[in-house]
């Protein structure tokens, strides 16, 4: 059987924010809590085992989160990033035309950014999820990755209400026949 574990990384300045996509370092609440995280619980060996490889988003964040909670040595994985949010990257939800911001919202395959819709960005990382049904280990990215990652192994569409992932948040898929999440 195969088990993912796949966590959040932790909070940037943009991500305080509400800033469509950039690559900010973790901010000091977001380093403080990693490390809160990593010697908080005896079983962190169990849930991070660190004889099983570490994949992350090729951040700043996902590598900073990594190496806080004490990855012994991680891989970039570009399937991991975000998607590309085209004219809105930098911008904050009160720079954006409400309008727009509202299609972008409730239609996964919208783009009204001229960046990639929430529907490419499913596809690319269930692609990603599927490679992963023969392999353990633990992937680090943005909270939005992380959510459209656990819809994905669910089956639900990428726009699907009443999901949310926090930083920091630890989700566990396993595999067989089907993916399992775990809570």
């Amino acid at each position: 059987m195969t088990g993912l574990r796949l966590i959040a990384a932790g909070h940037t300045p943009a991500l305080r924010r509400a800033v469509f996509g950039g690559d900010d370092p973790l901010d000091e609440a977001g380093r403080n809590a990693a490390l809160a995280l990593k010697h908080s619980d005896t079983l962190l060996p169990r849930l991070f085992p660190h004889d099983r490889p570490w994949l992350v988003a090729p951040t700043h964040a996902a590598r900073q989160t990594a190496r806080l909670l004490g990855a012994p040595a991680v891989t970039d994985d570009p399937n991991l990033t975000e998607p590309h949010f085209g004219t809105w990257t930098g911008l904050t939800l009160d720079q954006i035309d409400p309008a727009a911001l509202q299609r972008f919202l409730t239609d996964p395959a919208a783009t009204p950014h001229g960046g990639e819709s929430l529907t490419t960005a499913t596809h690319r990382l269930t692609g990603w999820l599927q490679r992963q049904t023969t392999s353990s280990g633990t992937a680090i990215a943005h909270p939005l990755v992380i959510r459209l990652l656990a819809a994905a192994a669910l089956g639900l569409p990428p726009a699907t209400p009443g999901i949310a992932v926090a930083p920091l948040s630890v989700v566990r898929l396993t595999h067989h026949r089907g993916w399992t999440l775990h809570l």
